[in-house]
């Protein structure tokens, strides 16, 4: 994609293509939305989730943020667009399915891991560096074990945000009594970019095993 104009072109290639060969599900979903699934996933470019599941218009109710991070509970007066996100997905839509998606060489993490952020003024980081501080536990434990910050360190760090946001989504009272009942299944998985690999969290162990 070069500029706006690539967009439109893009558009059109939708109408004559996807939106025509899909008329009758696309006339379903003028009718409402009823996903069985809800993906929280990094804004990369590189790791659309309806690209990697392969799935149709209306399947998957998506979030998409820096370092596909879930905050923890917070019921405060504050801006949540995450919760409010989740809220929706498991209250109103009745998701049945929760997935964090993580991916290789996430940029998000990156940060969290070097700092490179740590300092910046709103406009250079700021807002980045105070996103990605929910993942400073995990950086000191990294940092200890990889002091060279080698590829193994950021891949670490990629997968402990999906067990991070885990984590979260448990702080939610209405995501953890669903999970409690069986009503909602919670997933951790990371996107391989490099060999476009899906691995998924074991949760019992932590590791991250091929789909």
């Amino acid at each position: 994609m070069a500029d706006f104009n690539a967009l439109i072109e893009g558009y059109h290639r939708f109408r004559a293509r996807g939106w025509d060969a899909q008329r009758e599900r696309w006339a379903e979903l003028a009718e409402g939305q009823s996903p069985k699934g809800m993906v929280n996933a990094c804004s990369d470019s590189r790791v659309d989730p309806a690209q990697i599941f392969d799935a149709r218009p209306g399947e998957m109710f998506v979030v998409r943020n820096v370092a596909n991070l879930v905050p923890p509970f917070e019921p405060d007066s504050a801006y949540h667009g995450v919760s409010a996100a989740l809220e929706f997905a498991v209250t109103q839509l009745e998701v049945e399915e929760l997935v964090v998606m993580g991916h290789g060489f996430c940029g998000g993490c990156a940060a969290a891991l070097t700092g490179q952020f740590d300092r910046a003024a709103h406009g250079s980081g700021h807002f980045i560096a105070h996103w990605v501080d929910m993942l400073n536990d995990a950086r000191a434990d990294i940092r200890a074990r990889h002091p060279e910050l080698d590829r193994a360190a950021f891949r670490e760090m990629e997968m402990a945000g999906v067990r991070l946001s885990l984590r979260n989504l448990r702080s939610f009272p209405w995501v953890r009594e669903r999970e409690a009942v069986g009503r909602l299944k919670l997933h951790g998985a990371y996107f391989a970019i490099s060999d476009g690999l899906l691995h998924v969290c074991d949760e019992a162990s932590g590791r991250f095993v091929p789909a």
